[in-house]
C-alpha cells in the first residue's frame, strides 16, 4: 500500500495561487459611508445582518426538477450497419433554495441605508498602481470618485486608493 503524501502537489499550489490571484483582481463590494471606520462598518454590517436574519428567517426549500426524456438513437457504421440504443430517463435533480433571501438581502441594505452606508464597488486598482502604493490597509473610508480603486492586502484588508 503506497502512504499518502499530505504534500500540496504543483497543481493544487498553482489552483490556490490562480484562486488568490482572481481574488485580488475583484471588485471590493462592500458598505460605505466616507468617514466611517472600517470597523464602523464591520460592526453595523454583523447588526444589520443579525436583524435581518432574525426577521427574514431562513427557509430552506426543496424543489426536485422534472425528469427529461433521452430518445432512442441509431448509430450506423461505415458499412452501414446499424443499432438502436433505447431511450431512458434522466431524473431531475434535487434543487435548495432560499425563497426569503432577496427580501433578507433587502432588508439588510434598509438597515444599513438607515444608518447612512451606501452598497458600492469599488474596482481593483491595475498591478503598477498596486505596486507603487506603500502597503497599508485603510482603517477610514475616504470619500470616493471615478479615480478610486482598492487593493487587497493579503492578511484580509484592503487600501483604498485614488490616482490622481
Amino acid at each position: 500500500m503506497k502512504p499518502i503524501s499530505l504534500r500540496p502537489t504543483r497543481a493544487a499550489f498553482a489552483l490556490t495561487l490562480i484562486a488568490l490571484g482572481a481574488a485580488a483582481c475583484a471588485p471590493l463590494n462592500t458598505y460605505y459611508k466616507p468617514g466611517a471606520s472600517v470597523a464602523q462598518v464591520n460592526r453595523a454590517t454583523t447588526a444589520c445582518e443579525v436583524q435581518a436574519l432574525r426577521d427574514v428567517p431562513i427557509s430552506t426549500q426543496v424543489r426536485r426538477e422534472p425528469p427529461r426524456y433521452v430518445p432512442e438513437r441509431r448509430h450506423c457504421n461505415a458499412d452501414n450497419k446499424c443499432r438502436v440504443t433505447g431511450g431512458f430517463y434522466v431524473p431531475g435533480e434535487l434543487v435548495t433554495f432560499d425563497p426569503n433571501e432577496d427580501l433578507r438581502n433587502r432588508v439588510e441594505g434598509q438597515c444599513m441605508a438607515d444608518q447612512g452606508f451606501a452598497p458600492v464597488s469599488i474596482p481593483a486598482c491595475p498591478n503598477n498602481i498596486a505596486r507603487a502604493a506603500p502597503p497599508r490597509a485603510t482603517t477610514t473610508l475616504p470619500a470616493l470618485n471615478t479615480n478610486s480603486c482598492v487593493i487587497r492586502n493579503k492578511n484580509g484588508s484592503f487600501q483604498i486608493v485614488t490616482r490622481g
